[in-house]
């Protein structure tokens, strides 16, 4: 399969001030969380991606054995395509600009992967209901990286012990972590939204004094 994404610049010809990929959770797409970034970043350029594993006709990023068993090699695997691709687009359409991903679920077990082995690609990361997709035998220089990760309290699939280990092991690796419960299952509810916005406004921005 190819890499297939949408692209979307900010309404009213405002000036990008940074670039955000989208990655689905199981069974989206590449325009499933054109919305939630939109509202979320509304100066920034959208960028949707499309998982190229299928599970049952379903698109996921990477492959797993069971629910909430990963497919570690394949993850390794897909996560270097995907950095690769990602690169190379964020290079040709957002040169210069701030480099941020928002994930959903599987999507944002991907966006942690990409942030655990390919630290240099993203300078930030809103994950919503992640689970730590692997831990690397070397953690990676996360320094001035910035991740929110947000959980739902009664999540049967990523519940918020696996955002607190997955928080930690981004701070052991020196990024700036938040991390919040919802009080919400797996589906998302407004305060990811209103969380996802907090943490995008941030991203640039020069750290305070």
């Amino acid at each position: 399969m190819e890499h297939v994404t949408v692209v979307e610049a900010p309404a009213n010809g405002v000036a990008p001030r940074l670039a955000l990929l989208l990655l689905h959770g199981t069974g989206g797409d590449e325009r499933d969380l054109i919305p939630l970034g939109r509202e979320a970043a509304p100066d920034a350029l959208l960028m949707g991606l499309r998982g190229r594993v299928l599970e049952h006709g379903a698109p996921r990023f990477f492959q797993r054995l069971a629910e909430g068993v990963f497919d570690e090699a394949d993850l390794v695997a897909r996560a270097a395509d995907l950095a690769g691709f990602a690169e190379d687009m964020l290079a040709r359409l957002a040169p210069g600009l701030p480099r941020a991903a928002l994930g959903f679920s599987n999507g944002a077990n991907m966006a942690a992967a990409l942030l655990l082995l390919h630290p240099r690609l993203l300078d930030a990361a809103v994950l919503l209901r992640p689970m730590v997709p692997l831990v690397p035998a070397t953690l990676p220089d996360l320094t001035g990286r910035q991740v929110l990760l947000s959980s739902g309290m009664a999540d049967p699939i990523a519940p918020p012990a696996e955002g607190q280990r997955l928080a930690a092991l981004m701070r052991e690796a020196g990024a700036a972590v938040t991390q919040v419960v919802q009080p919400a299952s797996h589906g998302l509810v407004q305060r990811d939204v209103a969380a996802a916005t907090s943490a995008l406004r941030e991203v640039g921005r020069p750290a305070a004094a």
